[in-house]
């Protein structure tokens, strides 16, 4: 989907009087949407998933880039459950043990209760970034009637590149530093060559996605 398209898109949301939100991590190559949106509706609700796990840098990158892209509604997403209780019989932290129950607990559940009260759900997966995401199309049901809409889904890594340089958007602080795909500061690790884009997350586990993508889609 090019901005035209996707201009024309929330234009027509807009006119069905439909409530839409846009998640996003911040990373690099999400600034990408996060941009087209700001030129189309800087007042769309910007989700931000806060594990309370992220890297400080993150933090800090994401209110940079709101204030640089002329945004003003961010949502810091939160769980609801403290991290006091988000341990397992043993008493370790859950993304040590069960990083499943960790990432449900603090993604998955905290966006499905923002699903409840949205038509459209705005998101940047690409289909050349994992299996997953490869067999995913540009408009596919939600839970609770919601629709996820997939702007970015046919475009290549040298695409989101290409207009990174066209638009002079800025870089996440810890791209320099080795890393690729960034989540939460204990489940990521530095890039290596051999590796896919998303194999930094999660490594050396059975696992590429926190459920955002594979639990909150039909």
């Amino acid at each position: 989907m090019n901005y035209q398209n996707l201009e024309q898109y929330i234009l027509e949301l807009k006119e069905e009087g439909k409530k839409y939100f846009i998640t996003s991590s911040f990373q690099s190559h999400s600034l990408v949407l996060l941009h087209m949106l700001s030129r189309i509706d800087a007042h769309t609700p910007v989700i931000f998933i806060n594990t309370g796990y992220h890297f400080p840098e993150t933090i800090n990158f994401r209110d940079e880039v709101m204030q640089a892209f002329g945004m003003d509604n961010l949502v810091d997403l939160k769980s609801q459950l403290p991290k006091s209780m988000q341990v397992d019989a043993g008493g370790r932290l859950l993304f040590t043990s069960d990083p499943d129950h960790c990432c449900y607990i603090n993604k998955t559940q905290p966006l499905d209760s923002v699903l409840r009260t949205h038509d459209v759900w705005i998101n940047g997966v690409r289909a050349d970034q994992s299996a997953t995401r490869s067999q995913m199309k540009e408009t596919q049901e939600a839970p609770h009637n919601t629709m996820r809409l997939h702007p970015m889904l046919d475009w290549s890594a040298k695409q989101i590149y290409d207009y990174q340089q066209a638009h002079n958007l800025p870089k996440h602080p810890l791209d320099a530093q080795g890393y690729m795909s960034i989540g939460c500061e204990p489940c990521t690790r530095k890039f290596d060559l051999d590796m896919q884009e998303r194999e930094a997350r999660w490594y050396g586990l059975n696992k590429t996605e926190c459920g955002l993508h594979t639990d909150l889609i039909k």
